[in-house]
């Protein structure tokens, strides 16, 4: 299960913006998770309990924010919206999509105090 070393890695970075803007407790936290990301939202959420837990997230509400897959055509050279990865171009047909967005983790908002 990566997820529990994601957030794992996820606490890290909270941890290291809490000394460097000096907030003791997060209370939400939004993650944006790129819908080619391989992250099951449900493991996501259980393993960022556990690993919260003793920490300054514990007990923060997780939000996860699905962003949509996108590639260019390197044919028909047009931007695609793609579900999964290694799809052919909605346009040409072809399958010489480069991706662009939709497979990376980010913490995108915080809440603290």
């Amino acid at each position: 299960m990566h997820e529990m070393a994601l957030c794992e890695s996820v606490v890290q970075i909270l941890e290291r913006q809490a000394l460097a803007q000096q907030f003791s407790r997060v209370i939400s936290i939004r993650l944006a998770i790129g819908a080619l990301a391989s992250v099951e939202p449900e493991a996501m959420r259980f393993s960022f309990d556990a690993v919260a837990r003793g920490t300054l997230a514990e007990g923060a509400r997780l939000e996860i924010i699905y962003e949509p897959g996108s590639a260019w055509c390197m044919f028909c050279a047009r931007a695609v919206e793609v579900k999964r990865r290694f799809e052919e171009c909605p346009h040409c047909r072809n399958e010489l999509l480069q991706l662009t967005s939709g497979d990376e983790l980010r913490v995108k908002e915080l809440e603290v105090e």
